[in-house]
């Protein structure tokens, strides 16, 4: 969040000061390329949205072309950087008392903007429309508030994983965020303005207002303004957030002396709201107390009806928003308590996180029909978003300044549409995440440390990605304090962008990267040139001692790819690999093929057990890998059922999610690929569609895919006959969400009827879907490579879980408890 000076809404210094400063790249970015402008004026917020491009670079993968003159070496391809153009929707919120200084600093930073009219909702709107188009030279063209508010919560449904959430103001966690459901509707939206407005939504154009109430927000503040002579909303739920509502209102155990078990009330229910102040001598009540009780009466009565009206339309979702409720803790926990009280725990309250920009991001939506943003995938990007606060008067004081400041969204139109995997066994259940880092305390500080840690690492390597550019550096500085002060957020606020796990540290990392143009920081790295360190050990059999990895110093300038000299080098000794596996027996050679997954799982340049002993060790290898595997029993040890199962028939189609570039792939995984091959298995690899980590990307996997088929038969007649397919995942993550993954993907699934899906690496198959039941066979491989989990689970260094499933059928889900 950006500071703004040292106005106040309600201090009664509403004249603009115009020394105020407004940073473009903190707060009103891209504006250079704005255009399709909107705006939400409420009662004292103002939501401005609008559209721009942004240029930054991306990593383009391509391959050499060995036969022509260009092909100076034995290299298979090169990683270059290229600008990219993407869209990006940008949600500013801010106090109604900036309004005429942030319409200049728009004004004046516009460039080459052919838009002509910004769309505009809310009650401020008419109030503020002359001022508008003044200012900015466009006509505004108002919208149906209502119809803008539903189509803004329909896109935040849809988008943004963990939008919606339960408040539990005693958990550990105090917000609760629940699973993006495939299907959104229909759902109930409460909106708690100046009165209440009940609203049924069943599809994305049709909704009907139900219900309503005239006491709402506006009761709220002008009730409590008379009794309490407060003349702020906020300063008044501060005086409610400390009162007692008990000395204002009659009990249930006020009148009977106890509960009244006969109608099953507990003695510490509210009987009459206020209803001690007709007995109570005059003034004998503090304003705190005063405006508890109202809060109370006003909640209970919104929560009523909001219960009788879900039951009525047999509704099991019901969303709360509107300026009442605006992220307050005291707001949302009384309606929470209504709501449990009067369905008995049948109805949840659910709130958004940005409730707050529905109203604008409707407004937007409306005013870009021609370009049909819902046809996109739309996801959050944290480097430029404020996440959510609280309010809490216990809180951290930087939780609690909204005034003067500006809250920010910011949304990237995603490259491809994203769907769940078919393969899901029940999708509305499906939670990526193994832990929940906002609840562990323990984990949390843990993880955060670990980031914090790694951080000058990720610098160096996102400068020995572009050594000669020269403002690299600059750019790479900017990254480290932008990624700093999002962990020092997340220590205080760990709710900000949802549920807080290692997938969403490292997603908030890598839009960090992108936001500062390094796309792909492990493309390059100080690399050794040894012709030694590559030579097969002759005390090691040739096919075992298949790759030796080596790692620049700092003292050795000379720039090399990782991911391309691991590959090239893994491909060199693809066939003695293959050759090898042969001459075993079958059940040797199935056995040997897990290890060879397993091993060469261990090459993961983000696990820092692994690349200090990279860094520190060139001659460390494939059989070396191997040796550092535990003996089974692994910690998580389904193999004798999976070996069972391959005695039977063969699967009709695997789906394999696949991890790191270089030995991995190439050394492990392929030849267990292939064995599925040679059994009549159809294949499907699933890949990055960008970089992250040294994971391999569809682009690389394409062209190292055709140089095994050019030496290996098998690989070769599954590429032409269509039973070795290659296709995006749809992420760019190091861990995997089933829940937002390419639409082409999943139409393959559905397309080759597959019934088995292998998930390998630490990332992908236990921070992510080690829980995640799905509708066919599953097989998930990792080794642990983080000695604090592998102590926390139980293990060691270099653990291995090796997890096959069978839906609803005889095989137990090992759990992974902390010992």
């Amino acid at each position: 969040m950006a500071e703004c000076g040292g106005l106040h809404s309600g201090s009664r210094r509403h004249t603009m000061d115009k020394s105020i400063t407004l940073p473009p790249d903190e707060i009103f970015r891209n504006l250079e390329n704005a255009k399709r402008f909107a705006i939400d004026i409420g009662g004292s917020l103002t939501k401005l949205a609008y559209y721009s491009t942004v240029q930054h670079k991306v990593a383009k993968v391509r391959s050499f072309d060995h036969t022509a003159k260009e092909a100076t070496s034995d290299e298979l391809y090169e990683i270059t950087m290229q600008e990219e153009v993407t869209a990006r929707l940008h949600f500013i919120k801010f106090e109604n008392a900036y309004i005429e200084t942030c319409l200049d600093f728009v004004r004046d930073h516009l460039v080459n903007t052919d838009t002509k009219v910004i769309k505009a909702t809310g009650g401020g709107a008419h109030k503020f429309k002359e001022l508008i188009e003044r200012k900015l030279g466009l006509r505004v063209d108002k919208e149906d508030e209502m119809t803008c508010l539903i189509k803004g919560c329909n896109f935040v449904l849809r988008n943004i994983p963990h939008e919606a959430f339960v408040y539990a103001k005693h958990a550990d966690s105090e917000f609760r965020f629940q699973t993006t459901q495939p299907d959104i509707f229909p759902y109930l939206l409460v909106n708690i303005g100046s009165g209440v407005s009940i609203v049924k939504v069943e599809s994305e154009d049709k909704f009907e207002r139900i219900g309503g109430s005239s006491i709402g927000g506006g009761t709220f503040w002008g009730l409590g303004a008379l009794l309490t002579k407060t003349k702020r909303f906020d300063e008044l739920l501060q005086l409610a957030s400390k009162g007692q509502h008990t000395s204002v209102d009659m009990l249930v155990k006020d009148i009977y002396g106890g509960s009244y078990g006969s109608l099953g009330l507990t003695g510490d229910l509210i009987a009459s709201s206020f209803g001690k102040s007709a007995t109570a001598d005059k003034g004998g009540f503090s304003k705190e107390d005063m405006a508890k009780s109202l809060l109370h009466m006003i909640s209970n009565d919104i929560g009523q009806l909001a219960c009788l009206y879900a039951k009525l339309h047999s509704l099991s979702r019901v969303y709360f928003g509107g300026f009442f409720i605006r992220g307050h803790p005291v707001t949302m926990h009384t309606i929470t308590y209504s709501i449990n009280f009067f369905t008995k725990g049948e109805v949840q309250a659910l709130f958004l996180r940005h409730e707050g920009y529905l109203g604008a991001i409707g407004a937007f939506l409306k005013g870009a029909e021609e370009d049909n943003p819902n046809q996109y995938s739309w996801g959050e990007n944290y480097a430029g978003s404020s996440g959510l606060m609280s309010v809490s008067p216990d809180m951290n004081p930087m939780q609690r300044a909204r005034s003067g400041t500006f809250d920010m969204l910011e949304m990237d139109r995603l490259e491809r549409k994203l769907v769940n995997l078919p393969l899901l066994q029940d999708a509305s259940s499906y939670i990526p995440d193994t832990v929940d880092l906002t609840e562990d305390a323990l984990a949390r500080e843990y993880w955060l440390y670990c980031f914090e840690e790694a951080l000058d690492g990720v610098v160096k390597r996102a400068l020995a990605s572009q050594p000669d550019i020269p403002e690299a550096a600059e750019r790479a500085e900017k990254f480290r304090q932008k990624y700093r002060h999002k962990l020092q957020t997340l220590r205080h606020q760990p709710f900000a962008y949802g549920s807080l796990t290692v997938r969403s540290l490292l997603d908030t990392r890598e839009h960090c990267l992108n936001e500062f143009n390094f796309p792909d920081p492990y493309s390059k790295v100080w690399a050794q040139i040894s012709p030694a360190s590559w030579s097969l050990s002759s005390s090691v059999p040739p096919v075992l001692s298949l790759i030796c990895l080596s790692v620049l110093t700092p003292s050795l300038l000379c720039a090399r790819q990782i991911k391309q000299r691991e590959n090239d080098a893994a491909l060199k000794y693809y066939q003695k690999a293959v050759q090898s596996l042969e001459e075993l027996s079958w059940e040797e050679r199935q056995f040997a093929l897990v290890r060879g997954v397993l091993a060469g799982n261990v090459f993961d340049w983000g696990a820092k057990a692994v690349s200090d002993v990279l860094e520190s060790d060139p001659e460390f290898g494939f059989e070396q890998a191997k040796r550092q595997l535990e003996e089974r029993p692994w910690l998580v040890d389904s193999y004798d059922e999976w070996f069972e199962r391959l005695k039977g028939p063969p699967h009709k189609c695997a789906l394999f999610f696949v991890d790191n570039s270089g030995v991995d792939i190439i050394l492990g995984v392929m030849p267990f690929v292939r064995e599925l091959l040679s059994r009549g298995t159809e294949v499907v690899l699933a890949s990055n569609s960008s970089p992250a980590l040294n994971d391999v990307t569809n682009g690389e996997l394409q062209i190292l895919t055709e140089s095994i088929a050019a030496m290996d038969p098998v690989i070769r007649a599954a590429l032409g006959e269509d039973r070795l397919t290659l296709v995006q995942s749809g992420s760019s993550s190091p861990c995997l969400d089933l829940s937002r993954l390419d639409k082409v993907l999943a139409m393959v699934v559905r397309e080759r009827k597959t019934d088995l899906v292998i998930i390998e690496g630490m990332g992908r198959a236990i921070h992510t879907n080690y829980y995640a039941m799905l509708s066919c066979e599953s097989l998930k491989m990792a080794v642990i490579k983080n000695s604090w989990l592998a102590d926390r689970l139980g293990g060691k260094l270099f653990s291995v879980v090796f997890k096959y499933e069978v839906p609803a059928a005889g095989i137990d889900s090992p759990a992974l408890t902390p010992s």
